[in-house]
């Protein structure tokens, strides 16, 4: 008899269980915002890899030389921290879906002045502006997927969002490959406005808000099902669910934490690669590796889509394990760790592979470390969903100081080598490719070396739900 009503008992846990997951389940307007926000990544990753491809033209045409270039390429970045902290200070004020369609729309009109005929200071103008506008789009991207996921549920559509970002360059690419082949290399950022401006129409018709936003009893614009799940928010607490319960606390001590530290060293570490592959790799590809426009419109893609499959795969796997009640730390920053620290090794060992090796390595090495969200999407678990844009948005503003550094230091390098810029439609000569060679592999030494110790510091050191236990700790001690 006793073992029946034991039965029984499993039975109507396993099946309160069952109703729980059902509750949480993301509705289908999730979904949708989701895919949005993927085109809203990839749209801004195609902006960053739009200036080293049109380089082989641009820089004889606009007089450039390669730490000129080099400057502008990190000028993209200048901004690029200032934006990114007020828009985190501003979505804890103002609906996150507002602050998206301004970052659209400036994105799409800061394009067509090179269009329509700019020199060198209007590219390095419309780069600072452009730069500053996108500085938070990752950030301001994972906050408005979480308001429409149980924070159980959150690990798979962050890295979904993630994914936006690799997959930019890789349909980028191709793409404006075949615009310059056929319209030149002005018209590869008259056609990325276009497509802004196509975004900023699809957002304003099915953007918003979800149930799990800060403060909320019911999104904007909600659906039936949309109000099922908001009430079920508060209805049906769990362990997870504290995520979102948590006090605001004293931010100061939430960015002076060992936790956020670790995250940013990370986060620059990627943001310094990011820097490289948008300004240089194409230009590597072409005169080192020996490819035509055409190839290395193929293969500058290959450590995106790589970077797209390791964000997949990690962003399930993530999914999986706090499914089964493991910690943010075990399922999404210590991947994130080992994912930048296998990264550096594969930079170290590029300068001595040979040329087919160095682009599989390369590939590796880059997409790796195309896993910069994941450091964002970890430290948001350690505070409560109205400081969460101030921590994911600081985290990517400061973390960008990587991307300004490395596209000019490749460029100084490169010049200390001996490099200059052959002219239009001149064939570069051996000693060309060798002081290109000379400069960007020195700078793959020093990137790899920084990628390790940051990734295994990362891995170590980001301990979100830990920092949120002492940032409530503190609270509640201020508060007594």
């Amino acid at each position: 008899m006793t073992v029946t009503k034991q039965s029984a008992g499993e039975l109507t846990s396993a099946e309160a269980e069952q109703a729980r997951r059902r509750r949480h389940r993301p509705t289908a307007r999730a979904w949708v915002i989701v895919g949005l926000l993927v085109v809203f990544q990839i749209i801004a990753f195609a902006d960053k890899a739009v200036l080293g491809l049109v380089a082989p033209h641009a820089m004889p045409e606009l007089g450039l030389s390669p730490t000129q270039f080099g400057f502008i390429g990190s000028a993209f970045f200048f901004l690029y921290s200032v934006v990114s902290v007020l828009a985190g200070v501003l979505a804890s004020r103002i609906s996150v879906h507002w602050i998206l369609l301004a970052l659209g729309v400036t994105w799409a009109v800061m394009q067509f002045p090179m269009l329509l005929g700019g020199g060198a200071a209007v590219l390095l103008a419309t780069r600072i502006v452009l730069g500053g506008a996108e500085g938070p789009a990752t950030a301001m991207s994972l906050t408005s997927a979480h308001t429409w996921f149980h924070p159980s549920r959150r690990a798979l559509p962050s890295n979904l969002v993630a994914i936006g970002s690799t997959l930019g360059p890789v349909v980028a690419a191709p793409f404006i490959a075949a615009v310059i082949g056929m319209w030149g290399w002005r018209w590869a950022f008259g056609a990325l406005g276009i497509i802004g401006l196509v975004w900023v129409v699809a957002w304003l018709l099915f953007g918003g808000d979800g149930p799990y936003r800060a403060g909320a009893t019911q999104p904007e614009n909600a659906s039936a099902e949309d109000l099922t799940t908001t009430a079920e928010v508060a209805s049906d607490a769990t362990e997870t669910d504290v995520v979102d319960q948590q006090k605001p606390v004293n931010i100061w001590y939430a960015l002076g934490s060992v936790a956020f530290f670790a995250a940013l060293f990370g986060a620059a570490s990627n943001f310094w690669v990011q820097g490289f592959l948008t300004t240089w790799l194409p230009q590597y590809l072409g005169t080192v590796i020996g490819l035509s426009l055409a190839e290395v419109g193929v293969y500058t893609t290959f450590p995106w889509v790589l970077g797209a499959l390791v964000l997949l795969g990690l962003g399930w796997a993530g999914h999986r394990m706090m499914q089964r009640g493991r910690s943010a730390h075990l399922a999404i920053a210590v991947p994130f760790g080992l994912s930048t620290a296998v990264a550096g090794l594969a930079f170290l060992l590029i300068p001595v592979a040979p040329g087919g090796l160095s682009v599989v390595l390369l590939s590796i090495a880059g997409g790796c470390s195309l896993v910069f969200p994941m450091s964002a999407s970890a430290l948001g678990y350690a505070v409560g969903p109205k400081q969460r844009p101030i921590m994911m948005a600081t985290l990517g503003g400061f973390a960008a100081i990587g991307a300004i550094i490395s596209p000019i230091l490749v460029g100084w390098l490169m010049t200390a080598a001996g490099y200059e810029a052959p002219a239009a439609g001149v064939e570069p000569s051996a000693a060309t490719v060798a002081a290109m060679a000379d400069g960007v592999h020195l700078a793959f030494l020093i990137t790899g070396v920084f990628l390790v110790t940051a990734g295994l510091l990362a891995a170590i050191f980001l301990r979100p739900e830990q920092l949120g236990r002492r940032l409530q700790e503190r609270h509640v001690t201020a508060a007594s």
